[in-house]
C-alpha cells in the first residue's frame, strides 16, 4: 500500500476501527522503526483491516490469493482492491505464482516496505490456529527481516469464513510480540540449499516458534 493510501487509512478508516471494532490493543511498543514481516493468525477477512490498522501509516504489502472470486462482480471488486491497495497475488494452486509472489516479497522488503502475512495459509474454519506453513521461514532467510508476532481474538464471531457480512461489535483485541530474529538460524542457513534436509528442519524451526510466540499472544 502506498503512503498516500496508508495515510488515508490512519485519517479516515483507523478511527471508525477504534471506535466501532477494537476493544484493545497492545504490545505497540514493540513495533520497531524499521520494516519487518508481520505475522498473524488468520480467522476473518477483518484480519486485513487489524493488520493493517497496526501498519498505517507506513508503507506495506500483503499477499493476496487470486485462486477464489473468480466470477463476475466479486472479481472485479477483488481486483480493485488489489490494485489501491498493492496487493502481491499470488495462485496457491501454481507454482510459478508462488514462485514469482515470493520473488515480489524479497523485492518488497529489500525497498525498506513491511510485509502481512498469515502463515497459516487460509483462514481457520474452527477458529483455532492452524499449522503454519514454511513459507515466511524461506522468506525471512533470504532478508533478515525481523519477524514481529500478532495475536488476533474477535475478528472469527465478527466475521467467520462462509458469512458475507460483519457483525458491528466492539470485541476484537490485539496483541503485539516482541520482534523475533532468528540469528542463529540465519547464520546456518547461509550455506545451505533449498532443497537439503537441514534446510528444511531450519525453516520447521523458525515457523514452529512463530506459532508458538503467536498463540501465546492469543491466550495471554
Amino acid at each position: 500500500m502506498n503512503r498516500m493510501v496508508s495515510w488515508f487509512c490512519l485519517i479516515f478508516l483507523k478511527p471508525i476501527v477504534l471506535k466501532f471494532l477494537i476493544k484493545e490493543v497492545r504490545g505497540l511498543e514493540n513495533i520497531p522503526k524499521t520494516n519487518f514481516i508481520l505475522v498473524a493468525n488468520h480467522q476473518s477477512h477483518l484480519d486485513h483491516i487489524i493488520t493493517g490498522f497496526i501498519c498505517v501509516p507506513r508503507r506495506f504489502r500483503i499477499i493476496g490469493q487470486i485462486d477464489q472470486y473468480n466470477k463476475g462482480l466479486i472479481r472485479i471488486l477483488r481486483d480493485f482492491i488489489y490494485f489501491i491497495a498493492e496487493v502481491i497475488p499470488v495462485n496457491r494452486k501454481d507454482k510459478e505464482s508462488k514462485r514469482k509472489a515470493i520473488e515480489e516479497v524479497i523485492k518488497t522488503l529489500k525497498k525498506g516496505d513491511i510485509l502481512i502475512i498469515y502463515p497459516e495459509g487460509t483462514r481457520s474454519r474452527t477458529a483455532q490456529i492452524q499449522k503454519g506453513k514454511i513459507g515466511v521461514a524461506k522468506i525471512f532467510l533470504r532478508t533478515n527481516i525481523p519477524i514481529l508476532p500478532v495475536g488476533i481474538k474477535g475478528t472469527f464471531e465478527l466475521l467467520p469464513p462462509g458469512r458475507s457480512f460483519p457483525r458491528i461489535k466492539k470485541i476484537i483485541e490485539v496483541k503485539v510480540g516482541k520482534c523475533l530474529y532468528f540469528e542463529e538460524e540465519f547464520e546456518r542457513a547461509k550455506n545451505l540449499t533449498e532443497n537439503s534436509e537441514e534446510y528444511q528442519k531450519i525453516c520447521q524451526k523458525i515457523i514452529d516458534r512463530i506459532m508458538e510466540e503467536i498463540n501465546n499472544l492469543i491466550v495471554t
